[in-house]
Protein backbone atom coordinates (compact mmCIF):
# COMPACT_ATOMS: atom_id res chain seq x y z
CA UNK A 1 0.00 0.00 0.00
CA UNK A 2 1.24 3.51 -0.70
CA UNK A 3 1.90 6.27 1.79
CA UNK A 4 -1.10 8.51 1.04
CA UNK A 5 -2.83 9.80 4.16
CA UNK A 6 -5.68 7.61 5.34
CA UNK A 7 -7.80 10.72 5.75
CA UNK A 8 -7.88 11.15 1.96
CA UNK A 9 -11.45 11.26 0.67
CA UNK A 10 -11.64 10.25 -2.99
CA UNK A 11 -14.33 12.05 -4.96
CA UNK A 12 -17.21 10.30 -6.68
CA UNK A 13 -15.52 11.01 -10.01
CA UNK A 14 -12.27 9.39 -8.81
CA UNK A 15 -14.13 6.35 -7.50
CA UNK A 16 -16.10 6.03 -10.76
CA UNK A 17 -12.84 6.31 -12.73
CA UNK A 18 -11.39 3.41 -10.71
CA UNK A 19 -14.37 1.26 -11.64
CA UNK A 20 -14.13 2.24 -15.31
CA UNK A 21 -10.41 1.44 -15.38
CA UNK A 22 -10.30 -1.78 -13.33
CA UNK A 23 -12.13 -4.10 -15.70
CA UNK A 24 -11.41 -7.75 -16.43
CA UNK A 25 -11.34 -9.21 -19.94
CA UNK A 26 -12.45 -12.51 -18.36
CA UNK A 27 -13.05 -13.74 -14.83
CA UNK A 28 -13.13 -17.42 -13.89
CA UNK A 29 -12.36 -19.59 -10.86
CA UNK A 30 -8.61 -19.47 -11.54
CA UNK A 31 -8.69 -15.67 -11.85
CA UNK A 32 -10.47 -15.43 -8.50
CA UNK A 33 -7.90 -17.69 -6.86
CA UNK A 34 -4.90 -15.84 -8.31
CA UNK A 35 -6.35 -12.45 -7.34
CA UNK A 36 -7.20 -13.74 -3.86
CA UNK A 37 -3.65 -14.97 -3.37
CA UNK A 38 -2.31 -11.59 -4.57
CA UNK A 39 -4.57 -9.79 -2.09
CA UNK A 40 -3.51 -12.11 0.72
CA UNK A 41 0.17 -11.55 -0.09
CA UNK A 42 -0.29 -7.75 -0.19
CA UNK A 43 -2.20 -7.79 3.11
CA UNK A 44 0.34 -10.11 4.72
CA UNK A 45 3.25 -7.90 3.61
CA UNK A 46 1.46 -4.92 5.19
CA UNK A 47 0.69 -7.00 8.32
CA UNK A 48 -2.96 -6.09 7.79
CA UNK A 49 -5.42 -8.00 10.04
CA UNK A 50 -8.01 -8.51 7.32
CA UNK A 51 -10.45 -11.01 5.93
CA UNK A 52 -10.74 -11.25 2.14
CA UNK A 53 -13.58 -12.54 -0.01
CA UNK A 54 -14.04 -12.88 -3.76
CA UNK A 55 -17.46 -13.84 -5.10
CA UNK A 56 -18.96 -14.38 -8.53
CA UNK A 57 -22.74 -14.26 -8.88
CA UNK A 58 -23.13 -14.88 -5.16
CA UNK A 59 -20.77 -17.88 -5.06
CA UNK A 60 -17.73 -17.47 -2.82
CA UNK A 61 -14.68 -18.45 -4.87
CA UNK A 62 -12.02 -17.27 -2.41
CA UNK A 63 -11.99 -16.54 1.30
CA UNK A 64 -9.16 -16.10 3.76
CA UNK A 65 -8.47 -14.42 7.06
CA UNK A 66 -5.11 -13.15 8.22
CA UNK A 67 -3.95 -13.06 11.84
CA UNK A 68 -5.96 -10.46 13.75
CA UNK A 69 -9.09 -10.74 11.61
CA UNK A 70 -12.21 -11.88 13.44
CA UNK A 71 -15.61 -13.36 12.64
CA UNK A 72 -16.94 -9.77 12.71
CA UNK A 73 -14.86 -9.10 9.58
CA UNK A 74 -16.73 -11.90 7.80
CA UNK A 75 -19.98 -10.12 8.60
CA UNK A 76 -18.60 -6.86 7.21
CA UNK A 77 -17.49 -8.69 4.02
CA UNK A 78 -21.04 -9.92 3.50
CA UNK A 79 -22.69 -6.56 4.21
CA UNK A 80 -20.28 -4.54 2.03
CA UNK A 81 -20.54 -7.09 -0.79
CA UNK A 82 -24.35 -6.90 -0.60
CA UNK A 83 -24.09 -3.17 -1.34
CA UNK A 84 -21.98 -3.85 -4.45
CA UNK A 85 -24.43 -6.54 -5.57
CA UNK A 86 -27.36 -4.15 -5.11
CA UNK A 87 -25.87 -0.98 -6.63
CA UNK A 88 -23.16 -2.25 -9.01
CA UNK A 89 -20.61 0.20 -7.54
CA UNK A 90 -17.95 -0.06 -4.86
CA UNK A 91 -19.26 0.13 -1.31
CA UNK A 92 -17.13 3.26 -0.78
CA UNK A 93 -18.73 4.90 -3.85
CA UNK A 94 -22.25 4.12 -2.62
CA UNK A 95 -21.58 5.56 0.83
CA UNK A 96 -19.95 8.66 -0.67
CA UNK A 97 -22.86 9.12 -3.08
CA UNK A 98 -25.36 9.16 -0.21
CA UNK A 99 -23.19 11.60 1.77
CA UNK A 100 -22.84 13.86 -1.30
CA UNK A 101 -26.63 14.05 -1.35
CA UNK A 102 -26.64 15.07 2.30
CA UNK A 103 -27.95 11.70 3.46
CA UNK A 104 -26.71 8.76 5.49
CA UNK A 105 -26.93 5.38 3.77
CA UNK A 106 -28.17 3.70 6.95
CA UNK A 107 -31.07 6.17 7.26
CA UNK A 108 -31.96 6.78 3.61
CA UNK A 109 -31.38 3.55 1.67
CA UNK A 110 -34.40 1.76 3.17
CA UNK A 111 -32.19 -1.32 3.44
CA UNK A 112 -31.54 -3.38 6.56
CA UNK A 113 -28.21 -2.19 8.04
CA UNK A 114 -27.76 -5.71 9.37
CA UNK A 115 -27.49 -6.89 5.74
CA UNK A 116 -26.02 -3.84 3.93
CA UNK A 117 -23.04 -1.63 4.81
CA UNK A 118 -21.92 1.19 2.50
CA UNK A 119 -18.42 1.30 4.00
CA UNK A 120 -15.31 1.04 1.85
CA UNK A 121 -13.73 -2.29 1.10
CA UNK A 122 -15.94 -4.05 -1.46
CA UNK A 123 -15.32 -3.49 -5.15
CA UNK A 124 -17.25 -4.77 -8.18
CA UNK A 125 -15.83 -7.50 -10.41
CA UNK A 126 -16.56 -5.93 -13.79
CA UNK A 127 -16.06 -7.92 -16.98
CA UNK A 128 -15.72 -6.00 -20.24
CA UNK A 129 -18.87 -6.31 -22.32
CA UNK A 130 -20.75 -8.03 -19.49
CA UNK A 131 -20.82 -5.73 -16.46
CA UNK A 132 -20.67 -6.42 -12.72
CA UNK A 133 -20.61 -10.15 -11.99
CA UNK A 134 -19.28 -10.25 -8.44
CA UNK A 135 -17.33 -8.67 -5.63
CA UNK A 136 -13.83 -8.38 -4.22
CA UNK A 137 -13.96 -7.44 -0.56
CA UNK A 138 -11.58 -6.70 2.31
CA UNK A 139 -12.46 -6.00 5.94
CA UNK A 140 -10.29 -5.22 8.94
CA UNK A 141 -8.76 -1.80 8.28
CA UNK A 142 -10.37 1.64 8.25
CA UNK A 143 -12.75 1.73 5.29
CA UNK A 144 -10.61 3.83 2.93
CA UNK A 145 -7.61 1.58 3.64
CA UNK A 146 -9.72 -1.53 2.91
CA UNK A 147 -10.75 0.10 -0.38
CA UNK A 148 -7.19 1.17 -1.21
CA UNK A 149 -5.84 -2.35 -0.60
CA UNK A 150 -8.35 -3.77 -3.07
CA UNK A 151 -7.77 -1.06 -5.70
CA UNK A 152 -3.96 -1.11 -5.54
CA UNK A 153 -3.81 -4.90 -5.68
CA UNK A 154 -6.33 -4.99 -8.51
CA UNK A 155 -4.35 -2.37 -10.46
CA UNK A 156 -1.15 -4.42 -10.17
CA UNK A 157 -2.97 -7.68 -10.95
CA UNK A 158 -4.63 -6.33 -14.10
CA UNK A 159 -1.42 -4.63 -15.28
CA UNK A 160 0.43 -7.93 -14.92
CA UNK A 161 -2.32 -9.74 -16.81
CA UNK A 162 -2.16 -7.25 -19.68
CA UNK A 163 1.63 -7.13 -19.91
Amino acid sequence: MDNRAVTEHPTLDELAAQEARLVFDRFDDDTAWELGVALREAASAAKAPVAISIRRNGQRLFHTALPGATADNDGWLERKSAVVDRYGHSSLYVGAEFRAGGKAFEDSSRLDPGRYAAHGGAFPVIVRGVGCIGTIAVSGLPQREDHRLVVETLEAFLARDRA
